[in-house]
């Protein structure tokens, strides 16, 4: 009885979950080449690392004076990154090299890294869709978290001499909905 009633269950969800054309999927998984291209920019994947020290810069530099991620994203003890990067951008006055800033500036914490550089475009997609690693999102708060979060809005307007991610940001979240809604298929490896 019991494997009867599992499996009317599982069919009564497969009879529920959205249907997705194969256009709509090839359309999705041509999308997610926008969102890739921005996901493996540098202002995204300087802090999306695999070891513990951001990188920085377009070069992708190691970040100077041994920084490192800390036990939760947020920098050292005693040398948070709050020290240097403050809720806003420097003025212009301070220079082309002042720290940048943003609310909340930080990397993922060190048991849910995130990491991308280097990942296949399969790789990326299985990874945003991981909610175990990715903070416990589904794609809809995945999308809200890249269409409204200010750290990662910093990245179209990241100042001084720092090239911005190069896909408009509306441009980018249209691509992100996109994949979304078809629930995020990922490219062939």
């Amino acid at each position: 009885m019991r494997i009867l009633i599992h499996c009317l269950a599982v069919l009564a969800l497969a009879a529920c979950a959205p249907r997705v054309s194969p256009e709509q999927e090839a359309a999705a998984v041509e999308a997610f080449a926008t969102v890739e291209q921005v996901f493996q920019h540098p202002r995204c994947s300087n802090c999306h690392i695999p070891g513990d020290q951001p990188l920085q810069f377009d070069s992708q530099t190691p970040h100077a004076m041994q920084v490192v991620r800390g036990p939760e994203g947020k920098g050292a003890p005693g040398l948070p990154c709050a020290t240097c990067h403050g809720e806003v951008n420097a003025p212009d006055s301070y220079g082309p090299h002042a720290p940048p800033g943003a609310p909340h500036w930080q990397l993922p914490p060190p048991e849910q890294k995130m990491v991308w550089i280097g990942a296949s475009p399969a790789e990326l997609c299985a990874l945003l869709k991981d909610r175990s690693r990715n903070g416990d999102r589904d794609l809809d708060a995945m999308l809200e978290h890249v269409a409204e979060d200010a750290l990662v809005l910093w990245g179209w307007e990241p100042g001084g001499e720092r090239t911005p991610v190069p896909v408009p940001h509306a441009e980018f979240v249209a691509a992100f909905t996109t994949w979304a809604d078809a629930g995020g298929p990922c490219p062939a490896s």
